[in-house]
């Protein structure tokens, strides 16, 4: 699968300090990677826009191949960017079922449409439990990324 497949409608986006945030997913706060139901037992993985903009100008995506086994906590692929050189964090564990492609070959795509043809991995859960410790509530999520929005512009990881 490398389609860009559904992104949030309008009323799923929500703007929190400049930022686009949907609403119509869970996040995995200290890795800035989100998680979106796709079918039963079924998840695509993406990078939210304010962990995208903290790594800066993206210039290579290194994902992992189908059937790979997903570790929660543990890398789940390599990011360069122009801040950032290091590992993704899977927010989940599961098997990788697809890999977005397009966004490989392209890794401006994750820059330019974070929430829909910019997803990276879809996998089917192992563990669906750990979806419970993820923010799910639109109201908690807004606070903890205005939160880090503010964090990193007193810090001076992002100017915007």
């Amino acid at each position: 699968m490398t389609g860009s497949g559904p992104g949030p409608s309008d009323a799923a986006l929500r703007e929190v300090g400049g930022f686009a945030l949907a609403l119509d997913r869970s996040y995995q706060p200290g890795t800035h990677m989100w998680v979106q139901l796709a079918g039963v037992g079924l998840v695509r993985i993406g990078m939210d826009p304010l962990g995208v903009e903290t790594s800066g100008t993206l210039a290579q995506l290194a994902l992992p191949a189908v059937g790979a086994e997903l570790i929660a906590g543990r890398p789940c692929g390599q990011l360069e960017a122009v801040k950032f050189v290091g590992p993704l964090t899977s927010p989940v564990s599961g098997t990788v079922q697809a890999v977005n492609q397009a966004a490989v070959a392209d890794p401006g795509l994750v820059e330019r449409d974070p929430f829909g043809a910019g997803w990276l991995i879809q996998a089917e859960l192992t563990e669906p439990a750990e979806l419970d410790a993820m923010l799910a509530d639109p109201d908690e999520i807004t606070a903890w990324y205005a939160a880090r929005i503010a964090e990193y512009r007193l810090s001076g990881a992002i100017a915007r």
